[in-house]
């Protein structure tokens, strides 16, 4: 059963030429946080429409709560009204969840998945991380959540390599550019994601990429994800939460391999 497209509000980046590809980014990211590092290179060979969630980047925040499958549903849309009619989608943290809807909701517009530090259902270990996320900007200490998200969403080699200086600046610009849907999106994943049952449906080339030191939203849930879709391919990458900022050439490569291999 495919489901009608609503008119899609979120405000986009359109670049490249070439097959589609439909980004989906993370809870309080953006395509330009989110996938910025990597867009050139994906672009290159693709027509690239990346949707900003609501409160975030080119879109406002919402008036209401967001959906999984109201999410799903716009960024497939917002894809169709660039005239992108099938694509790719690359999804990336909650944009793997969100992917994996809107693959299940519209298989006759998915061409394929990539999913990055992705998963399916969150389990106690990763809500409890999402609450303390939730209530650091509930209680506006934007210098706590900085230093909580940097703890766990950067691995350790990484942040142990980082000089005081560089680490204190990290901080104040992680702190300063908190986008203002952040809530939103936590209060969706806190409360309605859930993708277990969608698994079996994909029946799409899909390529898990498990990011193996993250301990924001850890390979026990990659693993999830890739035991759960028929015929999914693995792949790791040595970074924590944020592979577009420790090792964005390594992972942007893997997205276009995997694609190009899908392609031909």
């Amino acid at each position: 059963m495919t489901h009608a497209l609503p008119l899609s509000t979120l405000g986009r980046v359109v670049r490249g030429t070439g097959p589609g590809l439909l980004l989906a980014h993370g809870a309080g990211g953006g395509i330009d946080a989110n996938f910025g590092p990597v867009l050139d290179m994906l672009a290159a060979r693709h027509t690239v429409v990346g949707p900003d969630y609501p409160g975030t980047g080119r879109t406002p925040r919402a008036g209401a709560p967001l959906s999984l499958d109201g999410l799903a549903d716009e960024l497939v849309a917002t894809a169709v009204q660039e005239g992108v009619e099938t694509f790719a989608i690359a999804g990336y943290s909650l944009g793997t969840a969100v992917a994996v809807r809107a693959a299940a909701r519209h298989p006759e517009r998915v061409t394929a998945l990539v999913l990055t530090a992705g998963f399916a259902h969150p389990n106690p270990r990763f809500l409890l991380a999402a609450r303390m996320w939730r209530d650091f900007l509930h209680a506006g200490d934007l210098a706590g959540l900085a230093g909580f998200l940097s703890l766990i969403g950067v691995s350790a080699p990484a942040l142990d390599a980082v000089g005081q200086d560089d680490l204190d600046t990290a901080l104040k610009n992680t702190a300063a550019t908190v986008p203002p849907g952040t809530p939103d999106h936590l209060d969706l994943l806190l409360g309605h994601v859930d993708v277990r049952a969608d698994l079996a449906q994909v029946a799409v080339p899909t390529l898990v990429v498990s990011t193996t030191l993250d301990q924001l939203v850890t390979p026990y849930h990659h693993r999830q994800l890739a035991d759960g879709i028929p015929g999914a391919r693995w792949a790791e990458i040595p970074t924590g939460h944020l592979p577009f900022a420790e090792r964005p050439q390594e992972w942007g490569a893997l997205l276009r391999d995997f694609l190009d291999e899908v392609r031909a």
